[in-house]
């Protein structure tokens, strides 16, 4: 079989580096790569891992005028990108989405009482789409 290429991070891009990095640490539990700790004035560029070292998301900044948050799920509106995060029951989902709001997430759609497949979306604090779904 023909070695294919690994992805090695999903990459966001924000106008806040240290702020959207800290909202994903949390949500996820993940923790910062080496070296990326401590905060500093060029935090242009910042890198995620799982605790076991593997990287999970990586933080780019960019201009504001080049940042346009989604206004899905408003009709014609795109999501440009967004992250699916899974919980067991919908009374985790419930527990994520209190949590997820403290963090500085919005509410963007809310089909938890789905009995097929109860999920919540949101918007990170940079506009980013991300979903919690029961599974």
């Amino acid at each position: 079989m023909p070695r294919v290429a690994r992805l090695l991070h999903t990459v966001l891009d924000t106008t806040d580096v240290r702020g959207l990095a800290e909202f994903y640490r949390q949500f996820l539990g993940l923790v910062y790569r080496p070296g990326d700790e401590v905060p500093g004035d060029d935090d242009d560029w910042l890198v995620l891992t799982w605790p076991d070292g593997r990287r999970a998301l990586a933080f780019n900044r960019v201009d504001s005028s080049e940042m346009a948050p989604s206004d899905w799920p408003a009709p014609g509106a795109v999501k440009h990108m967004h992250l699916d995060t899974v919980v067991r029951s919908v009374a985790e989902l419930d527990a994520e989405h209190d949590r997820v709001l403290g963090l500085g997430a919005s509410l963007r759609l809310d089909r938890s009482d789905d009995p097929e497949e109860p999920l919540r979306a949101y918007a990170d604090p940079s506009g980013h789409i991300f979903c919690i779904f029961v599974v």
